[in-house]
């Protein structure tokens, strides 16, 4: 088990298996460090994938760490608590330091990072607990489960009018609770209505369950809605808090004037601002789905891939221009 590596990827899901794919094929040295903390462990499928529609997320990820292996990628279980540059190994001039809760220290040429985003979540007792199971947030990766049942969408932001008008393409019983009137302005409202939306004002206390299943919601008035599914957006905040050693932070993600969470600045392969760092995947964006995070990683592996020779090609030049038994690095 070698302590240096070309690169260590930190983050064991789609984005991160997907870079160290690349990579591996490329005869790199590639360390993962997995924390074994996936976004969508809680969901029983993965959907929109091409080829693996419906796949559970535990599967993907065995399946993953599989083709890796064949390249002779290392995947270790971990979660890094620091990172640092260092001044390299000697041929390279950029590296990197990381430190695993284990207090196991391990280097290498280059970073990727896709260690993830965590939901949090609206303060609504019982929520947590149905969460990816009762109660969803993407129309796109649940909604087709819960086609035609009663949906309820809550709507704590302006943006929950556009929420609930994606779950009415999936239902044609769809009940929008708005917990503050001026979220919803008077075309907002009229275009619920059109649609057969059924607008109910006043805040959520607790969402109710039964033998593990969602039943309904229950309103600060006492009133009761039964449901079948409970939509509800989250706020995904990015696990970064171990790069505070290279200077890099989270910026907002903001859409339409609505801050869906929080991600690393890249550039278009993933570069990050910081020499020899690369992102990808929900650590970059929350709104990005497992085949787009997948694709960021096979991107960002690309990149330092060819970053790495661009980094050999100088010092090749470097050894055949220096005097025998000299360097100029």
């Amino acid at each position: 088990m070698s302590d240096h590596s070309d690169v260590i990827v930190i983050g064991g899901s789609a984005a991160g298996l997907s870079a160290a794919l690349v990579l591996g094929r490329s005869r790199r040295s590639v360390l993962v460090v997995d924390a074994g903390e996936p976004r969508n462990a809680v969901a029983t499928g993965a959907h929109n994938y091409l080829g693996r529609e419906g796949v559970a997320p535990t599967e993907l990820t065995r399946i993953g760490r599989d083709e890796v292996a064949a390249y002779g990628v290392e995947v270790t279980a971990g979660r890094v608590v620091a990172a640092s540059a260092t001044d390299g190994d000697g041929t390279d001039p950029v590296g990197f330091s990381v430190t695993l809760d284990s207090g196991r220290v391990v280097t290498s040429r280059r970073l990727v990072v896709a260690s993830g985003a965590v939901d949090v979540l609206p303060d609504v007792p019982g929520l947590a607990e149905q969460w990816g199971r009762g109660v969803v947030h993407c129309p796109f990766c649940h909604g087709w489960e819960v086609r035609d049942q009663r949906i309820g969408v809550l709507v704590t932001t302006p943006n929950g009018v556009h929420h609930a008008q994606m779950f009415r393409a999936l239902s044609d019983r769809v009940t929008a609770f708005v917990t503050d009137p001026a979220l919803v302005d008077d075309t907002g409202l009229a275009g619920l209505r059109a649609r057969g939306i059924a607008v109910v004002e006043g805040s959520v206390s607790r969402v109710l369950s039964s033998d593990g299943v969602l039943t309904g919601i229950e309103l600060d008035s006492g009133d009761v809605a039964a449901l079948d599914a409970f939509a509800a957006s989250s706020t995904a905040e990015p696990r970064v808090a171990f790069l505070e050693g290279l200077g890099l932070r989270a910026e907002d993600v903001v859409v339409n004037g609505f801050r869906f969470g929080g991600g690393l600045v890249v550039d278009a392969v993933g570069q990050t601002g910081v020499r020899g760092v690369y992102a990808a995947g929900n650590v970059t964006s929350p709104m990005a789905t497992v085949i787009a995070s997948a694709a960021a990683g096979t991107q960002a592996g690309a990149a330092v891939h060819g970053d790495l020779v661009q980094a050999d090609i100088a010092a090749a030049l470097d050894a055949a221009a220096a005097p025998v038994g000299q360097s100029t690095r």
